[in-house]
């Protein structure tokens, strides 16, 4: 839920908690922030108690520590699409340490990765943090994007927005759905490649 009132896809916390209480068990609300107060962010974490908190802005390591008051917390890391841009994903990780996860999205004008995928060969060949993979995926793409970088990283999640809507801000239930099912054929796969390891040593 994008608690950022820039983005088209902004909820009020008071609309955020509305929608938390419809989750069914065993679902776990995000909240997303971009350079958000933290008396702001603790306010509404208190209309949604058991929310993940992801930072999407400039946030230091500090500065998403205090906001979430011991919460658990994502902090997205913005890489560049031009190779020349120097980025360097373990240094972050490093200096957010204290993150639960690192949300891997495109480097675009503003916030946000506008729909765009970012070359996944940036990402290093073996980081001992959890990661979400995010920008640009659709039901087209993301078994490839999660059978190149989930080896990297030592669990990951996917991130989907613009990817599964029929227009700005509005999902489509059918793209879901075909999202989903990418998703786990690619799971599949990678168990396949896993239990063919290790039958073969």
């Amino acid at each position: 839920m994008v608690l950022y009132p820039q983005s088209p896809r902004y909820v009020s916390p008071e609309r955020a908690a509305e929608l938390a209480r419809r989750l069914p068990p065993f679902v776990t609300p995000v909240l997303l922030f971009v350079n958000e107060a933290p008396q702001a962010v603790r306010a509404a974490c208190e209309r949604v108690p058991n929310a993940l908190l992801q930072f999407h802005g400039d946030e230091s390591p500090q500065q998403c520590a205090e906001a979430a008051a011991g919460r658990p917390w994502m902090r997205a890391a913005r890489i560049p699409a031009d190779a020349s841009v120097p980025f360097d994903l373990l240094e972050f990780a490093a200096q957010y340490s204290q993150a639960t996860a690192l949300l891997l999205d495109a480097h675009v004008q503003g916030y946000g990765g506008a729909g765009r995928t970012f070359p996944w060969s940036r990402l290093p060949p073996n980081a001992s943090c959890h990661a979400v993979l995010s920008g640009g995926l659709t039901p087209a793409n993301v078994g490839d994007g999660i059978l190149q970088v989930r080896p990297r990283f030592a669990t990951l999640a996917v991130d989907v927005s613009s990817g599964v809507e029929s227009s700005k801000g509005i999902k489509d239930a059918g793209l879901i759905h075909q999202f989903v099912a990418a998703v786990r054929a690619a799971d599949v796969l990678l168990a396949r490649s896993r239990n063919a390891l290790l039958s073969a040593t």
